[in-house]
């Protein structure tokens, strides 16, 4: 199998080295094209206007990287369409903070995955809790196994995964609501910073990635590029009639 790994926590992510080494090890041939620097919440932006920065660095114990001055979508395009580079799956991640509810529509991570799968990839997000982010490749194993015993790969080309810790459960969920929002705060000089906060609201749904997973619980997600509502689609169509 012949596998892309990206993120958005950039070519210096700590958890890097150790995923691309539990994918050479359980899955195939990697290949690693990263953002230079961090790219969170850049969501699925792609640089159209100017030329950008590809170098081939050394990480440790002398695994190389293509690290890329511009965000995790673009990383996919030019490995993909830029390189000419064939995969049988991309990773996207693992990112260091949960991407949860309609926060995915800001994850730099989500948006690689999404971007892979709209250049023919089927493709993983992976993102995990901040305190349990030094030890997530101890979960891959079972994320896996779980994948290739259900034929996740061949339903769907696009899964958001969120590792919360040592779960007892794997759960398939849909997206939930709301989860962080900001406030903005004044300060000198005309500038102005954002300041998170959790907003979610606990419904005990385990059918909501939200729920299931800041109640302890992996969560995986099938997603998909189309942003039809295709319920309202098949109420109006008969206009075109």
């Amino acid at each position: 199998m012949r596998i892309l790994i990206t993120n958005d926590d950039g070519v210096s992510a700590s958890q890097l080295v150790p995923l691309i080494k539990w994918c050479q090890k359980n899955l195939g041939e990697v290949t690693t094209v990263v953002p230079k620097f961090e790219q969170s919440g850049k969501s699925h932006g792609i640089e159209i206007h100017k030329p950008f920065e590809a170098k081939e660095v050394v990480l440790e114990d002398g695994i190389t990287a293509w690290a890329v001055d511009s965000t995790p979508a673009d990383c996919v395009r030019l490995a993909i369409l830029g390189f000419g580079m064939k995969f049988d799956l991309v990773i996207s991640g693992i990112n260091r903070g949960l991407n949860l509810g309609v926060d995915i529509i800001y994850s730099g991570t989500v948006s690689a995955a999404c971007e892979a799968a709209n250049l023919g990839v089927k493709a993983l997000a992976l993102s995990t809790s901040p305190q349990y982010y030094d030890s997530a490749v101890s979960q891959l194993d079972r994320v896996f196994d779980f994948i290739q015993k259900n034929n996740l790969l061949a339903l769907n080309d696009i899964y958001n995964i969120n590792i919360p810790g040592a779960s007892p459960d794997i759960l398939i969920t849909h997206q939930g609501g709301p989860y962080f929002s900001d406030d903005f705060h004044a300060i000198e000089n005309d500038m102005y910073r954002p300041c998170g906060k959790s907003i979610w609201v606990d419904r005990q749904d385990y059918s909501l990635d939200t729920d299931a997973t800041l109640n302890g619980h992996l969560s995986i997600t099938p997603l998909t590029i189309d942003r039809t509502n295709h319920a309202v689609y098949n109420t109006l169509k008969h206009l075109n009639i």
